[in-house]
């Protein structure tokens, strides 16, 4: 009886120690979950995608390592364990090639910050705004109302343009004016259609230029900002510039040609 007291013991013993151990792990890991999450509050360096990856990272750590301790405590060869594992990670690694990919580009979308959750973006051929980032996905809702899904690792191979970053857009717009026009006068009275719509913001104030000889007119260069960007304030500015512009080298006898093109032949 007194060897199967003893196994009992010692059984009880690694299996109290053992749930010791995970409770332990468990337990730390939601405090350092709230560290994190008040740490995040108080900061505007980490964004909500980098509080989310750094919890899940403390949490496998810290299961990680209760594991290991756990199992070292009931005599398993780590080193063999270890080994395995590494064959194992080795043809997983193989096989989900783009997956891991795209858990990598996770990791570095997270530090890279290329943009936030609610910023308006264009990632290679869709735009639209971002409504989520996971570790493996950015999720990005298009004009249309579709919600888009790429692959983070697509994401880092693809150009990305952030219209929300700095807070403003500038919108560039061409018109074109007859070579009998005078295009200084022309470019006054566009100046002063573009200083009269509220869409349009007055810091930095708007320009116009004549910027190159077309094929069948005096092309002027329209250069505005929007400030907050958003895809509505762009197309009513459009619509508004060109309303207002139309309208008003109507009234000043500024014409807007059409493409012209004049056939001549030799004669004998």
């Amino acid at each position: 009886a007194v060897p199967i007291a003893e196994v009992v013991l010692s059984v009880g013993f690694k299996l109290g120690l053992t749930a010791v151990l995970l409770g332990g792990a468990y337990i730390t890991s939601g405090v350092l979950e709230e560290y994190i999450s008040d740490l995040s509050a108080d900061s505007d360096q980490i964004t909500a995608h980098q509080q989310q990856l750094l919890t899940r990272i403390v949490q496998v750590g810290l299961l990680i390592i209760a594991g290991i301790a756990a199992l070292g405590l009931w005599g398993v060869n780590l080193g063999g364990l270890l080994v395995g594992a590494g064959f194992l990670g080795i043809v997983i690694g193989m096989a989900a090639r783009q997956t891991l990919g795209s858990l990598i580009a996770g990791f570095v979308l997270m530090f890279s910050r290329p943009f936030e959750i609610g910023d308006w973006v264009a990632i290679g051929d869709q735009e639209g705004f971002v409504t989520d980032i996971t570790i493996m996905n950015t999720h990005v809702r298009n004009f249309d109302g579709e919600f888009v899904v790429i692959p983070n690792d697509s994401v880092g191979n693809a150009v990305v343009t952030n219209r929300s970053r700095e807070g403003r857009l500038r919108i560039r717009m061409e018109v074109g004016i007859g070579y009998d026009d005078d295009a200084e006068r022309a470019t006054g009275v566009a100046q002063e259609v573009l200083d009269g719509i509220d869409l349009i913001a007055n810091n930095p104030p708007p320009h116009v230029f004549p910027s190159e000889f077309g094929d069948s007119a005096i092309v002027l260069d329209l250069r505005y900002w929007i400030d907050p960007p958003t895809p509505q304030a762009r197309w009513r500015s459009r619509a508004a510039v060109v309303n207002a512009i139309q309208h008003r080298f109507s009234d000043e006898g500024i014409s807007i040609p059409f493409p012209q093109r004049t056939v001549s032949w030799g004669t004998d």
